[in-house]
């Protein structure tokens, strides 16, 4: 019996990190969680591409974009969506989450999932780097793992 998994190990890999503008309070945490582990787990900064998109709602679109290019090993999506006093939480988080796992079934780039989805302002910001670890950082190791799973695959 074999088992396969990836290393991690990010030399030699190109990421794209993506992400939102929305609550930038909260993201620009898990986008540096997200760049500082690619760095101490070998990537260079000349192999990590920052992408900035307005909202959450544009993540898939500009993460599609990315991966049609077929020059990054893996995407990594950033975004915080907090729940507000409408229904619109629950239709955009679905509709986020599922656009992205389409794109990486669709165009065979990994794409690893660092979109918060939070009740509460405070939930996010624990989950940015305070309490809670930082769901970027988080996202990002998940890249490195997908992305050399994918080469020894």
């Amino acid at each position: 019996m074999a088992t396969i998994e990836g290393s991690l190990s990010a030399k030699g890999f190109k990421f794209a990190l993506v992400s939102s503008r929305v609550n930038e309070l909260i993201t620009n945490q898990l986008l540096e969680g997200a760049k500082n582990t690619l760095l101490r787990h070998g990537a260079s900064e000349s192999n990590i591409d920052i992408i900035k998109v307005p909202g959450s709602f544009e993540l898939p679109f500009a993460v599609q974009q990315a991966a049609r290019k077929k020059k990054y090993s893996c995407i990594v999506a950033i975004g915080s969506i907090i729940k507000g006093q409408t229904s619109h939480y629950d239709f955009l988080s679905t509709q986020v989450t599922n656009d992205l796992s389409k794109v990486a079934l669709d165009t065979g780039v990994p794409v690893t999932l660092g979109v918060l989805t939070t009740e509460t302002v405070e939930q996010a910001i624990d989950r940015s780097g305070v309490k809670g670890g930082n769901r970027g950082s988080d996202a990002a190791l998940s890249a490195i793992e997908m992305a050399n799973l994918v080469k020894v695959l």
